[in-house]
């Protein structure tokens, strides 16, 4: 597969873990030894290190997700990934846009993630003009 089919799985599969809360799904994007970083401050390591974090977070989600994610953008082995959610935190809405810059290994899997993000009170639709629902097969 070449790098913009490794990020649009990525993208999809997170587009449907997401809301499902499916830790597995997402997990098993990452390489047993790569790095997700949820911001430049919070390292996670490793695959087991992506699973603490994907608990972490959905064991605060009250009900599902919305997510959208837009097409990858691709430079060699890089790519980076924009996405809007709207979590909810006891059932108080909480929207998330951001930005994912991944880094593959030879064999497909994420080497690194790293996570930016911006977080805002109350359930915000993304803008109209961004991309976003654009993964194929999404």
């Amino acid at each position: 597969m070449d790098t913009r089919e490794l990020a649009q799985r990525w993208a999809r599969t997170w587009t449907e873990a997401w809301p499902a809360r499916d830790v597995e799904a997402i997990a098993a994007l990452q390489s047993e030894d790569g790095d997700h970083w949820a911001s430049m401050f919070r390292p996670y390591r490793g695959r087991s290190g992506l699973r603490t974090y994907l608990k972490e977070c959905f064991a605060e989600e009250t009900r599902p997700a919305e997510v959208w994610f837009a097409e990858p953008q691709v430079d060699g082995d890089a790519a980076a990934v924009e996405y809007w959610a709207v979590i909810y935190v006891k059932g108080q809405p909480t929207t998330i846009s951001g930005c994912t810059l991944l880094r593959f290994d030879e064999a497909g899997l994420v080497a690194e993630a790293r996570d930016y993000s911006h977080v805002k009170e109350g359930r915000h639709a993304p803008p109209a003009g961004l991309l976003f629902d654009a993964i194929p097969g999404v």
